[in-house]
């Protein structure tokens, strides 16, 4: 029987996240070290990497519990590869669970078909290759597009980011309202999306009234750990009703 949480899992996987692990070791001394022939202060090295490492720990919070939840399906190994080096967790997490119904399973469960965790790796590593390839390849193309836009006409450029970034949220809008005509029950992501928009408001409030600016990189941590604590009581409390 296959399982996802094998010693030869955790192998591959530690020796692709070490190789991006000294990538980063790597870029970090030449950047240190460029910093310091351009003649940079010493104080403002150090605040910027403190800064940035701050920044990176909030999110790394949500990515981690994010590790945590598809470990109980596709074991800790996967994930653990996924999300430390290349993937979302919003994508990922919506790449299994399709795959994973498409093939008359849930998350809910350790997949041991080794032919299932296959198709569902697949299809999270395959998925998200376009992204790969496009952004180099065309990337410019688009900024300079858009760019032009805002040029010509201010408004019209400013509403045409917004409708892409409207796109971008309405594709994971389907994924939560999917099962909203199968009864109560159906709507508890929604439910757990507005507890965690909620949250998110109450940060925004507290960093323009209290001014604490802080709480700007912690936002979407918050928001997010939020939910998912929520979400217990709210699935509670939605079957407890219907």
């Amino acid at each position: 029987m296959f399982d996802p949480n094998s010693g030869f899992m955790y192998l591959i996987v530690a020796i692709v996240i070490l190789f991006v692990i000294a990538q980063s070791v790597y870029f970090l001394v030449r950047a240190w070290r460029r910093a310091k022939e351009i003649g940079m202060d010493t104080r403002v090295l150090k605040k910027t990497v403190g800064s940035s490492a701050v920044f990176t720990v909030a999110p790394a919070v949500a990515i981690l519990l994010g590790v945590i939840a598809l470990s109980r399906a596709l074991g800790f190994p996967l994930p653990w590869l996924r999300l430390s080096v290349i993937g979302a967790l919003t994508y990922e997490t919506t790449a299994a669970a399709t795959t994973a119904t498409a093939l008359g399973l849930d998350l809910a469960n350790l997949i041991t078909d080794p032919q299932a965790f296959s198709a569902i790796a697949w299809v999270m590593t395959i998925g998200i290759i376009p992204g790969l390839v496009l952004v180099p390849l065309f990337s410019k193309k688009i900024l300079g597009g858009v760019n032009s836009i805002k040029q010509k006409d201010s408004k019209w450029g400013e509403i045409f980011m917004t409708g892409l970034f409207l796109g971008m949220i309405s594709a994971f809008l389907g994924v939560i309202f999917a099962e909203v005509t199968e009864g109560l029950s159906g709507w508890i992501p929604v439910f757990v999306m507005i507890a965690s928009a909620i949250l998110m408001l109450l940060c925004g409030l507290v960093r323009k009234l209290l001014k604490m600016k802080w709480i700007e990189d912690y936002a979407l941590p918050i928001s997010m750990l939020g939910g998912m604590m929520l979400a217990i009581p709210i699935t509670n409390l939605v079957l407890s009703i219907a």
